[in-house]
């Protein structure tokens, strides 16, 4: 139902700033949590930042106060504002969207982002 696509990443100096987007289809109204995750060649995946239903948000302890994660239901985007960036930010950022607390998730392909001077 859903197909997220992410977009907007791209090469940016440390100290910098990014934000990267992701729009799916289906209803906007219907998702209950909306992610952002991170991979690292030879890291394993890990999960960057939640938006839930309620609006509620979580962070990796590590970006936090540095990264903002927002959602427009009607759209059924999520964006994530990167602030601050550190070049250990650096990595292909993945969006996930789940309809119910224990349903699998959708993910989109993938946006590299590089952190770098």
């Amino acid at each position: 139902q859903f197909q997220p696509v992410e977009s907007g990443g791209g090469v940016v100096q440390p100290g910098g700033s990014l934000t990267i987007s992701c729009a799916s289809s289906g209803s906007g109204y219907s998702v209950y949590s909306r992610h952002w995750s991170r991979q690292v060649p030879g890291r394993q995946r890990e999960l960057v930042a939640t938006i839930n239903r309620d609006g509620s948000t979580n962070y990796l302890p590590s970006v936090k106060g540095r990264f903002h994660i927002s959602r427009d239901n009607a759209k059924n985007t999520v964006s994530l504002q990167m602030d601050s960036l550190k070049p250990e930010d650096t990595g292909i950022y993945y969006c996930s969207v789940r309809e119910c607390a224990g349903c699998p998730a959708y993910w989109g392909q993938g946006t590299q982002v590089t952190v770098s001077s």
